[in-house]
């Protein structure tokens, strides 16, 4: 090479300790880097499946729950019960009725 650098199996590069502590100090701060980069990158990985996963779960909840499906609240069993025994006392107060009605007649 003319104007150039030639280089060889014998040629020898001569550093100062500071730039070759220098080089090093760059080296294991990109190794670093890179390995932070990667662990950031697994963990937004690990959160878009999680995500995933709970946006599956509600559509599952959305559509079950209104049909009954995924059971109830307490509250409803409560109301539930409540509602049945209003309508046995209604039957109850309707046969009365009927049967005053025959009386009448």
């Amino acid at each position: 090479m003319a104007n150039g650098i030639d280089l060889t199996q014998s040629s020898k590069v001569n550093l100062d300790v500071k730039t070759l502590v220098g080089i090093i100090f760059l080296v294991l701060a990109m190794g670093g880097g890179y390995v932070t980069l990667q662990g950031q990158i697994a963990a937004l990985q690990l959160d878009v499946v999680r995500l995933q996963d709970q946006q599956e779960m509600n559509t599952e909840f959305r559509i079950k729950w209104p049909r009954g499906e995924l059971g109830a609240l307490p509250d409803d069993a409560k109301q539930d019960l409540k509602i049945e025994y209003l309508q046995k006392e209604v039957e109850s107060l309707q046969d009365d009725f009927e049967e005053l009605e025959k009386e009448i007649q």
